[in-house]
């Protein structure tokens, strides 16, 4: 990174901060963003900034969303008695697209990683807690990945709600043990769903 001038020693610097982005894709993208156009640039720019200014997280299920509920949650069609826990919104999407499941969602935004100083103070378990509270939900699906955090996060989840008069699903391992929901085909998540197993 020698020979690069200071300012786009900067870019690469913030580019690699990026989950799953080193510095040599960092160096990449930030090539690209030299040979683009202004205009482009400023594109890129404008929709980065729009994005902090007016994405927020919809109040009850945590997505992130332009309004204040977002378009799951307000839907009447949705089944208002079924919760599918994710880890992240892009796990929530990736189900959406497989069309197999229409209750609500519920995005804890991570997974406990306790060497990695997330336990479960840091995940949205109270928002949880309160939803299951209010008496609607009578099943619980944990949707969280198929790997030692998501099966953590799943297990505690598990014993938070043991007493509760609701029935507890976990989704089928269709998904590989270490993978990834935002990688998996929509027919894989669609059967996940369709042969989950109580807990």
């Amino acid at each position: 990174m020698k020979s690069y001038a200071q300012p786009i020693k900067r870019l690469i610097a913030e580019l690699a901060k990026l989950p799953g982005i080193g510095e040599k894709t960092a160096a990449r993208l930030a090539n690209y963003i030299l040979r683009a156009t202004p205009d482009d640039v400023e594109k890129l720019a404008e929709s980065l900034v729009e994005v902090k200014r007016k994405i927020r997280l919809c109040r009850i299920c945590l997505n992130p969303t332009e309004e204040d509920i977002c378009h799951i949650c307000s839907n009447p069609a949705r089944d208002q008695q079924m919760i599918c826990v994710v880890e992240e919104p892009d796990a929530l999407a990736a189900i959406e697209e497989s069309g197999v499941f229409h209750g609500l969602y519920h995005v804890l935004h991570g997974a406990l990683a306790p060497l990695d100083g997330i336990g479960p103070d840091n995940l949205r378990l109270s928002e949880l807690q309160k939803r299951i509270s209010e008496g609607r939900i009578q099943e619980l699906i944990l949707a969280t990945n198929p790997n030692v955090h998501g099966e953590a996060t799943a297990l505690l989840i598990t014993r938070i709600f043991k007493d509760s008069n609701i029935r507890i699903t976990r989704i089928a391992m269709g998904v590989p043990m270490g993978g990834d929901l935002k990688y998996v085909d929509k027919m894989t998540i669609s059967k996940s769903m369709e042969f989950r197993r109580g807990m």
